[in-house]
């Protein structure tokens, strides 16, 4: 009996070894992976300059969406929409894959909601700072990588780097990996906010703010 146990422990510490290998070079490679797009990006932007053009990027695929009005009037329609997006609280804070159904979606529920495109950073904080895994219907702190190996192992997503990663890139096995985040429940902003009935393009709150979303983020992170 003790033989059996004492090797089913030899066994479990040498998968621990392989798989923490694993995640060592996963990382190093989606390191590898963002600093290309980065110097992509600066590339292009430089050689169109060279030429006298523009440089337009590429549309963006992931926004940040967070409710920012509470439930007082919320007319029938909205209140689904915001149902759909897992915004049921004020200050919760969801990741939306951009297409034009949810472009849509975001359409109806401007009034209530501010959002923008994250960047890496941002997205990286929010998951390591308040990121929170739905395992068998709770709301778990991702404390261990074993956590998200035993929910989304079947992704192929066994760390919170590979998770970080499939949010960011929007990658294939992103509506898996995003439902498995719970809503983050994020702090008022620090500062206060402007005006939260007014659009951010007429010096309000609500809205799409595109890059400064990333400003809010660390306001409320």
């Amino acid at each position: 009996m003790k033989a059996q146990r004492i090797k089913k422990m030899l066994t479990e510490k040498k998968t621990r070894k392989t798989t923490r290998k694993l995640i060592y070079k996963r990382a190093e490679q989606y390191h590898k992976e963002y600093r290309q797009m980065y110097r992509r990006e600066i590339r292009l932007s430089r050689m169109a300059r060279k030429v006298g053009n523009y440089y337009v990027p590429a549309e963006p695929k992931l926004a940040f969406v967070i409710r920012i009005r509470g439930i007082n009037g919320v007319s029938p329609k909205v209140r689904k929409v915001l149902q759909l997006l897992r915004l049921r609280q004020i200050f919760n804070g969801v990741f939306v894959k951009l297409n034009k159904a949810s472009i849509n979606m975001l359409r109806i529920a401007e009034p209530y909601i501010a959002w923008g495109y994250p960047n890496l950073k941002s997205v990286r904080e929010l998951i390591y700072k308040r990121g929170y895994g739905k395992i068998r219907k709770q709301r778990i702190a991702l404390t261990d990588n074993d956590m998200i190996q035993k929910s989304l192992g079947k992704y192929g997503i066994i760390c919170v780097e590979d998770l970080i990663h499939e949010i960011y890139t929007v990658g294939k096995n992103f509506k898996g990996a995003n439902n498995f985040l719970w809503p983050f429940k994020l702090s008022s902003p620090r500062g206060g906010m402007n005006k939260k009935t007014t659009h951010f393009v007429e010096g309000g709150d609500a809205g799409n703010r595109e890059d400064q979303i990333n400003r809010m983020i660390r306001r409320m992170n």
